[in-house]
């Protein structure tokens, strides 16, 4: 199944499933209208994620029926994030390739940590700025290079601590895809021990969508073309074969000694030439990034003008 959330004609969220015709099927208000109660599990995606098997075979039901007056064309409704606030967004770096070309793009080409090649390293990212589709990107005053970064993204479905790799799986919901927005030059003036900050760090800098496609969909998650467009033009391909450190290894890692918990989001890192650092150009104000990545669909998204500096009030 492909899941979304939307929003209704009163600004409310609500959780729906794409048909096969590519319609929209509003979950509750199906459920409503069939079986004449609310469904406690179709109150948000959060709530669908938590409840696991039982709550997705209630969609595929509520999907199998469509009632007509539950279902709404794509183009009439507003996407959001397929979940709006993860518990947790953890972003790792997945692809050698990607590594190795931004070292050669920054002039500093040392070789790759050996603890990269034993650990699937990554950082934690603002999980309260995550926005959908067709969201306008807010360009920060302080950056003038502002870049894509083309990745998919692992939903986690289940908790658990110390998961070993062969049973990853069991913990994965489904997938999506991720737009890790950066102000690059500003993530280089403060990289250190201590990561990103506002490099990274700035409403709508993540981007998460159209949708998410349930693990048992997708098929194999290791041979997905990537594509990202600017304007239409395409500046970056790759594919998901390219990945260095799989979704397993991320799970068992992540989970050494930490519960991991449902509605948590992993993405893969860039895949190579998968962002404008790598090609030595960037988006500019106006520009229209699109995210393609196979079985799952298009993330597409304006990067808006850059805005003014904030008043700030003398204390």
């Amino acid at each position: 199944m492909k899941l979304l959330t939307f929003r209704d004609a009163g600004g409310a969220a609500r959780v729906g499933a794409l048909t096969a015709d590519g319609q929209v099927l509003d979950l509750p208000d199906a459920h409503r209208r069939l079986r004449g109660e609310d469904a406690p599990a179709l109150t948000d995606m959060m709530a669908l994620i938590e409840a696991g098997a039982s709550g997705l075979e209630l969609a595929a039901e509520l999907l199998a029926a469509a009632p007509d007056p539950a279902v709404q064309d794509l183009d009439a409704v507003e996407l959001m994030a397929p979940l709006p606030e993860p518990r947790k967004l953890r972003d790792f770096l997945a692809f050698e390739g990607h590594l190795t070309n931004m070292a050669k793009r920054m002039k500093t080409p040392t070789p790759i940590p050996q603890l990269w090649y034993e650990r699937p390293i990554y950082g934690k990212c603002n999980h309260l700025s995550v926005v959908g589709t067709d969201t306008a990107v807010i360009w920060p005053p302080y950056t003038s290079q502002l870049d894509y970064e083309l990745e998919l993204a692992c939903v986690i479905g289940r908790d658990g601590k110390d998961i070993p790799r062969e049973r990853a799986d069991e913990h994965i919901f489904g997938f999506t895809i991720y737009n890790d927005v950066s102000a690059r030059d500003e993530q280089l003036r403060e990289w250190g021990p201590m990561g990103a900050m506002k490099g990274k760090d700035f409403d709508t800098g993540n981007i998460l969508g159209p949708w998410i496609v349930t693990i048992d969909e997708i098929g194999d998650v290791y041979s997905l073309e990537m594509v990202a467009r600017v304007n239409g033009e395409e500046w970056s391909r790759g594919n998901t074969r390219e990945m260095y450190h799989r979704f397993d290894a991320m799970i068992a890692y992540a989970s050494y000694c930490e519960t991991i918990r449902a509605g948590e989001v992993f993405g893969s890192g860039t895949v190579p030439t998968g962002c404008g650092q790598e090609q030595g150009r960037f988006p500019q104000p106006g520009d229209i990034v699109e995210l393609e990545v196979e079985r799952i669909g298009v993330l597409r998204n304006r990067f808006g003008a850059r805005a003014p500096e904030p008043a700030i009030e003398a204390a």
